[in-house]
């Protein structure tokens, strides 16, 4: 990504100046009280010169570092104009009678994003565009794209889009590591969307207030952010996807949330760190996907202290095979520091987790003990098994012992739901994280004993009960079959 780049200092003033105020000083305390025409004429060009230099200044002291890296930044950011449609249900029996069937209705929504890459890939938040039919992007000079959507991150709050077009700004990206607190700060997105004329983004100015923050939901349509940016430059509405930029120009995190009781701006904003938000488009963009990592160990909070506080995570749960299993941590364990950052409770250490990826370290601080742990972690056992096709609608996979510890589950055997057709779904009530434990008076103990279940049923037709697990609770139910 490109690297942040000084600013070169504006136009040196003319240096003519103070030769004529000397040639003007020497006329004035010379024996003649009377100034010759030369006298004038360097009067004229004294004053001439004095007042260029001074606007010379002035407009100089008016470009600070927030003009000039304003001015790098905002051609790249971008306004994301969101168009959603649902299925109107009548709510009246006469509702009924005058809407036609199927009727839509359509709705409007933005907020903001901002260009990384010549190739047109734009950043924005999650939240921003779900549920979207169609999306737009304007930039500053009004030309619209039509966007597609690379991928989506609910997890992060963070969707990646593309557009098309020749001569796109790209904004210059810099990281959120080693922010000083203090330090420069400024917003730039769209607040007001569509309610102005033009397309030119805001800026806003304060400073980073803190890092690392963990933020719990509000609401139940808000879900946790973790070790997010704090600043007290103005995020609004309509900010969101929009850039958080340092002095030098460089966009260090994506804004996202705020914390408020008006609605507005209080000097509680957030936003993502951008180097996350880079690691989630590499990761769609080379992979189809994300690519978290798994370590195989659940933690609970540590007793907290007569004042409410605690210090480190506390190991509830080491997966049998993990890469923590390896690495020799045992239950009851508690966890200091991981990689670097202090863990207060299991929201710092879900932090540490959702940016990991497979086949990066991790170094661990274990209270009692004076070497430092360390191992790497690995991909999901679930997303790395083998799968078994049904029907080419569903596909299984077997339960393992680190699959169980992946998803929580009772069983200790079984065949995994892993994908299944809507239309299955819906004819079969069976829905994906599904464990089938038995089939009629048959044990399920693997996604291949499933498929044999089927092939000896090749020519027959019936009824099947299922026995399975869901949410760690155990149901029944019938499926009708013919071979």
């Amino acid at each position: 990504m490109p690297q942040a780049q000084r600013f070169k200092r504006g136009p040196t003033p003319p240096r003519l100046l103070l030769p004529a105020l000397a040639a003007i000083t020497a006329g004035a305390c010379g024996p003649s009280a009377v100034l010759s025409q030369a006298d004038t004429s360097s009067v004229d060009q004294a004053s001439e010169l004095s007042q260029i230099s001074s606007s010379q200044m002035i407009d100089e002291s008016r470009r600070t570092a927030i003009v000039r890296a304003a001015a790098r930044v905002a051609p790249a950011v971008v306004s994301v104009n969101v168009m959603r449609t649902r299925r109107v249900r009548p709510r009246t029996m006469w509702e009924s009678m005058i809407l036609p069937p199927g009727a839509q209705q359509r709705s409007t929504g933005f907020g903001s994003g901002v260009i990384v890459s010549e190739d047109g890939i734009v950043i924005t938040n999650d939240h921003v565009i779900t549920g979207a039919s169609e999306i737009k992007i304007t930039l500053p000079g009004g030309r619209d794209f039509n966007a597609e959507i690379v991928g989506t991150d609910p997890v992060a709050d963070i969707a990646i889009l593309r557009i098309t077009g020749d001569d796109l700004p790209v904004a210059p990206v810099g990281t959120a590591k080693g922010l000083l607190i203090g330090e420069w700060a400024i917003a730039i997105g769209n607040p007001l969307g569509n309610y102005v004329a033009d397309s030119e983004p805001t800026v806003t100015a304060g400073v980073i207030s803190a890092v690392d923050r963990n933020i719990a939901p509000s609401s139940e349509d808000e879900g946790f952010y973790f070790g997010m940016i704090q600043t007290d430059a103005s995020i609004n509405p309509g900010n969101s996807g929009g850039a958080l930029v340092n002095a030098q120009g460089d966009v260090i995190g994506v804004n996202a949330s705020i914390i408020s009781r008006s609605g507005g701006s209080e000097g509680l904003g957030f936003a993502i760190p951008i180097d996350r938000a880079l690691q989630i488009a590499d990761d769609f963009l080379e992979h189809g996907e994300i690519r978290r990592a798994w370590v195989g160990i659940d933690v609970e909070p540590a007793e907290a202290d007569a004042w409410g506080r605690t210090r480190g995570v506390r190991i509830s749960r080491v997966t049998e095979g993990s890469p923590a299993d390896e690495a020799a941590l045992q239950r009851g364990d508690m966890l200091l520091r991981a990689n670097g950052r202090p863990l207060s409770g299991p929201l710092d250490w879900e932090g540490v987790l959702l940016d990991l990826r497979a086949g990066n370290g991790l170094e661990l601080s274990v209270q009692g003990q004076s070497r430092t742990i360390e191992m790497e972690a690995m991909q999901f056992p679930s997303s790395i098994a083998a799968r078994v096709t049904l029907f080419q609608d569903i596909e299984l996979i077997t339960v393992s012992s680190q699959i169980q510890g992946e998803l929580g589950l009772s069983s200790e055997s079984g065949a995994l739901i892993a994908d299944i057709s809507t239309e299955l779904t819906s004819r079969t009530r069976l829905q994906m994280g599904d464990v089938i434990i038995q089939m009629n008076r048959t044990r399920i103990r693997s996604a291949e004993d499933a498929a044999s279940f089927f092939d000896e049923l090749t020519g027959q037709q019936g009824r099947i009960v299922v026995y399975l697990e869901r949410d760690n609770s155990y149901y029944t139910t019938s499926l009708s079959w013919r071979g």
